[in-house]
């Protein structure tokens, strides 16, 4: 049975690659908004499958890559003030601030712990009464959801010792700001598919409209993939400009309404300084005042930094898809994934480790 999936696996790629080869034409740019994407087109020498035409490449789809380097010194700050217990995911326990990182402040006895959830962090508030449990909330609308029901629990049962910092970012005035930089020739885009199975396609169907970008909201599978660049092409042979969705097994039109609702009841709109793009207004989520209470920057009255970028690291660049992982100077001498320079190699969706771990000779 397995063998007889193979095959059917390898009979639908196929006719895929067969169909993009005809489509191809004149060269079409691609970009891939998740972080996922770009790992899974990587992982799978999707690129070398493609015809010369067919360019993919990277934007910024890494929660973690785009974090600003003034907000990382924010939650470092943070992590270093006594009595504080602060709870993350473990990809930013090494993402480099101007000095240090959260490893770094572990070792000289920071209590700094890796949690699986928001959950997690509510537990380590319960079981810690006597000591401030922040959770770093980094993260597109994916993680926001349970972000909001952790702080939405945290009010009602009145844990307060729990706390939020609120870094979290939102795709469309970033899909905007790319439609929008004339330096950045992009064709259409792989629209990502964990956002938009909360988001929907709605807030996002103003690139095909307005700026004439179709989008395929696809799912993380080579044959997704695949699928989702020949219907990008497709578009374009049919001369239509369009948000369609390819992952329909997750993603509704209308995404998850009721995620919508409870991101709606906790956060809202505020501007965001994003990694070498700069302050994109809207483009953040803020805690409501009803729920300041449990907001760590205003709890803790986080001072405000202007963190300068490491010399020589082009992170911002590649995250928008201005040049190639490999274009960098610090790429695989100076900057690896055992000592990462930039945000861009230390996760693993960023596009510099996927690069370094798949694909340093695959760019076309």
């Amino acid at each position: 049975m397995p063998m007889k999936r193979n095959n059917d696996l390898a009979v639908k790629a196929d006719g895929y690659l067969a169909e993009i080869q005809t489509l191809a034409g004149n060269p079409f740019t691609i970009m891939e908004i998740c972080g996922t994407h770009t790992v899974a087109i990587a992982k799978n020498a999707l690129r070398e499958l493609l015809p010369d035409t067919v360019r993919l490449i990277s934007g910024p789809g890494c929660p973690v890559c785009v974090t600003d380097n003034s907000d990382i010194d924010r939650f470092l700050y943070l992590a270093a003030q006594p009595n504080v217990i602060t709870a993350t995911f473990g990809d930013m326990i090494r993402v480099p601030g101007t000095e240090k990182n959260l490893q770094t402040l572990r070792a000289e006895g920071a209590d700094v712990r890796v949690v699986y959830s928001t959950q997690e962090a509510l537990k380590l508030a319960r079981e810690n009464p006597n000591k401030e449990v922040v959770f770093l909330g980094i993260g597109f609308e994916t993680t926001v959801p349970t972000v909001a029901v952790s702080l939405d629990t945290a009010k009602r049962e009145e844990i307060k010792n729990y706390s939020v910092l609120s870094l979290h970012k939102v795709v469309p005035p970033v899909l905007k700001l790319l439609a929008e930089d004339e330096k950045l020739v992009v064709d259409a885009f792989l629209d990502p598919g964990h956002v938009c199975a909360i988001i929907g396609i709605e807030p996002i169907r103003f690139m095909a409209e307005d700026y004439g970008k179709p989008g395929v909201v696809t799912g993380f599978e080579a044959l997704d993939i695949l699928e989702a660049v020949a219907m990008l092409l497709r578009q374009r042979a049919e001369g239509r400009s369009e948000i369609e969705i390819q992952y329909k097994r997750v993603v509704k039109a209308e995404g998850n309404l009721h995620a919508q609702e409870i991101i709606k009841k906790v956060f809202e709109p505020v501007d965001a300084s994003w990694r070498g793009i700069g302050l994109i207004p809207s483009s953040g989520l803020g805690i409501r005042e009803e729920f300041a209470a449990w907001d760590a920057a205003r709890k803790f009255s986080l001072p405000i930094f202007h963190s300068k970028e490491t010399p020589g690291c082009r992170c911002g660049e590649v995250l928008k898809g201005l040049i190639y992982p490999t274009q960098c100077p610090l790429f695989a001498r100076h900057c690896t994934p055992l000592k990462p320079v930039g945000p861009c190699m230390v996760s693993a969706e960023g596009s510099c480790a996927a690069y370094y771990r798949y694909a340093q000779g695959s760019v076309n």
